[in-house]
């Protein structure tokens, strides 16, 4: 089955290009278009696409405030920004809003297609330009919170098992579902099971801000 992806950015040439360049990546399927916010919110919610693709800078609203109202009307979809801001206050408040990942639109479109396939398989993408300013956020906001909790801490607070502990180290550090499977000695889809866990319960909705959360207090 097609992954179907949408597209929501509020030039018209762009959207068209980018359709044009995921058709001929096979297994991706643009099932629809949005020009602006009330659009995306209308079309998001009729049509329930895997991924949609958002531009974080359209006029009258920023794609990150749209988050939350999209989420709620979607939560099985996966929001990627693609985005030509390269601020990373612009990357932090997309990741702590819930997007699955920051791509900049000078991504080559097989890298593109490749991203789409790790988000919906749960992974974090976010462009290797941006994951020193990422590392710079954390370190940023680590250092202006108060002292590091302790995992003991965190078990108590979140109620994650041994297990669900060692994944979030995983999932700090970055590693895909495959990766920690073949660290922890377990199967991939016993690994997507245990993020799952872990997203509900620490109340969040992707892996992207459970790394997010982990790093701003010290965990992992």
């Amino acid at each position: 089955m097609n992954i179907r992806v949408m597209v929501v950015d509020d030039h018209s040439l762009f959207r068209r290009g980018l359709t044009a360049l995921l058709a001929h990546e096979p297994g991706l399927e643009v099932v629809g278009e949005a020009a602006d916010g009330s659009e995306a919110l209308r079309r998001v919610k009729d049509l329930q696409p895997a991924v949609v693709l958002l531009d974080n800078h359209m006029p009258g609203v920023r794609g990150v405030d749209l988050l939350p109202g999209l989420l709620e009307i979607a939560p099985d979809t996966q929001f990627i920004m693609l985005t030509v801001s390269e601020d990373e206050e612009d990357l932090a408040a997309a990741l702590r809003a819930g997007a699955a990942g920051y791509l900049l639109k000078t991504i080559d479109g097989q890298d593109l297609a490749a991203a789409i396939r790790r988000a919906v398989g749960g992974e974090s993408v976010v462009s290797a330009e941006m994951t020193h300013k990422l590392v710079r956020v954390f370190k940023a906001s680590s250092a202006a919170a108060p002292p590091a909790a302790p995992v003991s801490a965190l078990v108590e607070e979140s109620l994650l098992s041994p297990r669900e502990q060692e994944l979030l180290r995983e999932i700090v550090r970055g590693a895909s579902n495959k990766e920690i499977a073949r660290t922890l000695g377990i199967a991939e889809t016993t690994v997507k099971i245990h993020v799952q866990h872990i997203l509900r319960k620490l109340n969040l909705s992707s892996r992207v801000q459970v790394a997010v959360w982990a790093s701003e207090r010290g965990l992992g």
